[in-house]
């Protein structure tokens, strides 16, 4: 069954997440926990807690339809001991925030080297940050989102999410969240049907199907191999519907949250529908 869903808003509290999903009569969602803006927000009452779970079970949402994300703020990767040091409270903050509200993964993006230090020094640093976080916490997985590789953005590249795997020590709490914009513009062919499977295998060898724990479905404002993230509303980019028509008869991504992050969330409920009728 596939789960669709777009990122809601969670403003006025994080049960307000779960109403706007339903209003959208959505069967998947994603949510910032705090504001994603801010390094730091007051930790939640155990109201709100009960609140957002109590709506989670009276409108059938289990945890692996859900898909958190973490603050833009964060980076895992950072250079320079401070904003390292930061970055990793504010993760595990976040980490701790999925937990309290039965949440069972958290997306988030690798990280950025600044043009300070080496790819391989980044990288080693995202997977140190997960594996302190993880030894931390318990029952959510930290799910790497893949990037378009804008500026020094790490984790355009299969390699990179499947180096940062290698060396998380807990293998059975890291995911990977694939994005359909990033994929396009990070230079990997989903658009023509043969790219499409080229894609899958690659990520298959390189990665692993196993960890693949969300998605992002958007459609993109740029070209191929631009390394430039810019989301657009379904078939209105460069990808086009056919991509979403074939994920959607496509069983590898079946019990997976599947997240709009289109633009234009005026038509999310028109997407949602049309996805669907793409199973049909």
């Amino acid at each position: 069954m596939k789960y669709i869903g777009p990122h809601v808003s969670a403003s006025g509290g994080v049960e307000n997440a779960v109403v706007n999903a339903v209003e959208l009569n959505a069967n998947a969602f994603a949510l910032f926990t705090k504001n994603q803006k801010q390094w730091y927000a007051k930790p939640l009452e155990k109201e709100t807690i009960l609140k957002f779970r109590n709506l989670c079970e009276k409108h059938g949402f289990q945890p692996f339809q859900m898909l958190p994300h973490d603050s833009y703020l964060i980076n895992l990767g950072h250079p320079e001991k401070e904003g390292l040091e930061k970055s990793r409270a504010a993760f595990l903050d976040e980490m701790q925030r999925c937990e309290q509200l039965g949440l069972d993964r958290l997306n988030f993006h690798p990280g950025s080297h600044l043009q300070k230090i080496s790819e391989e020094e980044c990288l080693n640093r995202i997977a140190e940050s997960i594996n302190i976080t993880l030894g931390k916490t318990a029952g959510v997985t930290a799910v790497l989102e893949n990037t378009a590789g804008q500026g020094s953005n790490m984790g355009f590249r299969f390699e990179h999410l499947a180096y940062i795997i290698e060396r998380v020590e807990d293998k059975s709490r890291v995911g990977v969240c694939i994005d359909t914009c990033h994929s396009y513009s990070a230079g990997y062919d989903l658009k023509s049907e043969e790219g499409y499977q080229a894609t899958w295998e690659t990520f298959d060898r390189i990665i692993g199907l196993r960890y693949l724990k969300g998605m992002h479905l958007n459609d993109s404002k740029k070209e191929h191999g631009s390394r430039v993230d810019r989301h657009h509303s379904l078939g209105e980019g460069t990808l086009g519907l056919e991509l979403f028509k074939r994920m959607m008869k496509d069983p590898r991504f079946d019990d997976l949250p599947l997240i709009l992050e289109t633009p234009d969330e005026d038509r999310w409920a028109e997407e949602i529908v049309l996805l669907r009728s793409f199973q049909e």
